[in-house]
């Protein structure tokens, strides 16, 4: 039981049919086919050691899910290493299955027409977890998830939110010392994302779990994770302590404001003159974007509701493209952290 993961230039290259279009280009096709080589990740390297859990994010096509499925076993790399647990998980697929948990957003590992507890026992049986070891773990699952009220429902019926609890609870009923996390709280509300992030708090406390997460949810980064690995276009272009990151780069925070009055606008102008930046969305919603080193939100959100009246007020963070861009637009700040 290690939760050690090792990357050594890690590659993939996926080969892409060309098709021509219209009908004269199908029937080309049929004959001679052009094919184009794309680099889904490009050499990557990395070591997580036993306990950690790190935030690996990127934009949309950025190489996140590819590195997570080579991890798992589920793709062969192009080139280069990887090693998990002490297995090379394509290789060991069969054995290494058995010591690593997953958890995908969008899809579910569970039996979508049968009883939530029979996909349990399922897997109990599967992963040999004794009677005992079965039943503190679930125990434990709802403690903090609540799930005895599924038990007995079938999975098609639970919501996203009662799903993804579900979900948890079965990539960690056998107690892997490794945790991939894909997208875990995509679709949740408020409250559910508050569960599930509590809960891998503590799986990771109690147990000493090692986790990878991949998200677009800042707020799940935060929460959970005291290392940040970002990627783009294939290239990890960050791997240190969030804490340095946001000192270095997460510098904006956005305010984004609802009015009740449209007349009210004009005493947004008030704010900050040039060191809060404000933008219009519609007649009543506006976003005000600031440097966190210069204001406090705080702050902010107490000169906004002092000047205008506000229906509905939300903080926001840099959206992650954007901190994407200001790393790859500037050299000198890919040797943080390193």
């Amino acid at each position: 039981m290690t939760g050690e993961v090792e990357a050594e230039g890690l590659t993939k290259d996926f080969r892409t049919f060309q098709r021509k279009e219209g009908i004269r280009g199908a029937i080309e096709n049929l004959f001679v086919r052009q094919y184009q080589t794309v680099r889904a990740v490009d050499a990557v390297s990395f070591h997580i050691r036993p306990g950690e859990m790190v935030g690996y994010i990127g934009p949309n096509g950025a190489g996140k899910s590819t590195t997570v499925k080579m991890l798992t076993g589920i793709l062969e790399p192009t080139a280069g290493r990887a090693a998990a647990n002490g297995y090379v998980p394509y290789r060991d697929r069969t054995r290494y299955t058995r010591t690593i948990g997953a958890v995908f957003g969008q899809r579910t590992q569970l039996w979508w027409d049968i009883a939530v507890v029979e996909s349990f026992r399922l897997l109990q049986r599967i992963y040999d977890v004794s009677d005992a070891d079965y039943a503190a773990r679930m125990e434990i699952f709802d403690q903090v998830l609540k799930i005895k009220r599924y038990l007995n429902t079938p999975v098609r019926k639970l919501s996203l939110g009662e799903r993804m609890r579900c979900d948890l609870a079965a990539s960690l009923l056998h107690n892997p010392p490794l945790l991939f996390l894909d997208e875990p709280t995509i679709g949740l509300d408020v409250v559910a994302k508050t569960n599930v992030r509590q809960f891998l708090k503590e799986v990771n406390a109690r147990f000493g779990t090692t986790m990878l997460l991949t998200t677009h949810d800042l707020a799940d980064i935060e929460e959970l994770c005291r290392r940040l690995m970002i990627i783009d276009h294939g290239r990890v272009l960050f791997d240190g302590a969030l804490a340095e990151l946001k000192r270095q780069l997460w510098r904006h925070l956005q305010v984004k404001i609802e009015l009740k009055e449209p007349a009210q606008a004009p005493a947004l102008e008030s704010l900050g003159a040039n060191s809060i930046f404000r933008e219009r969305l519609d007649e009543l919603t506006y976003r005000l974007t600031f440097d966190r080193s210069e204001h406090s939100a705080g702050e902010v959100i107490r000169r906004i509701v002092a000047a205008v009246d506000v229906r509905d007020i939300f903080i926001q963070e840099e959206p992650i493209e954007e901190i994407v861009r200001r790393i790859y637009t500037g050299p000198s700040v890919l040797e943080i952290g390193r």
